[in-house]
């Protein structure tokens, strides 16, 4: 069973389950008599079943590396940039060149990075791809620190909000100051995703 979460999907696990809520889709009872039971508000996650092995699954077998992988690094990056006029942003997101980065976290580390979200990934030197991969780590570790970052509905395990938005940078901080050098942080699309960046830092 392959159990994709999408942006907002969940799996807890009761001794005794509570009444079902709105968006609680799936319940598996399990032999000791507890419950698991997938939560997920706007329904981009899903459940496969599959007899064959998972890792060839096509959601799962053109997955990049996790971030905290050793085959994830500043070079790795460089090879999947070269020829690829696609934004930077666009690429740190792509799950086929490096898994877990999303929206959020791919505008914290390009600014931690000093790297512009709209420049082209081809024209991002191996220097500035490595202080950008050392950056994503950073980011991500720091928000699983601080329990995620909880923008709507998201809650860990134990039900409790994420606190990594109250230390953002540059994500929904449109027309604020730079923490850093105080300059009007900016936004734009980038591949449909709102983008935040300091014209400043990074330029």
């Amino acid at each position: 069973m392959i159990v994709h979460f999408g942006m907002t999907g969940s799996l807890r696990l009761y001794p005794a389950a509570p009444a079902r809520r709105p968006h609680d889709h799936i319940d598996w009872v399990l032999d000791d008599g507890s419950t698991l039971r997938y939560h997920d508000p706007r329904r981009f996650g899903s459940v496969l079943w599959t007899t064959d092995d998972p890792q060839n699954h096509p959601l799962l077998r053109d997955l990049g590396p996790e971030p905290f992988e050793a085959g994830f690094d500043g070079m790795h990056l460089w090879k999947a940039a070269r020829n690829r006029s696609v934004a930077i942003k666009s690429l740190l997101m792509d799950s086929q060149v490096v898994v877990g980065v999303g929206n959020i976290y791919a505008n914290e580390a390009l600014f931690h990075a000093g790297i512009r979200p709209s420049r082209p990934a081809h024209r991002v030197s191996r220097i500035r791809m490595a202080k950008l991969a050392d950056a994503v780590r950073a980011v991500l570790g720091e928000a699983i620190a601080q329990g995620g970052s909880t923008l709507r509905d998201y809650v860990n395990g134990r039900g409790e909000p994420g606190r990594f938005q109250l230390t953002y940078f540059v994500y929904g901080r449109d027309g604020d100051a730079c923490r850093v050098c105080g300059a009007a942080i900016r936004s734009q699309y980038i591949g449909q995703r709102n983008t935040f960046f300091c014209p400043v830092c990074q330029p």
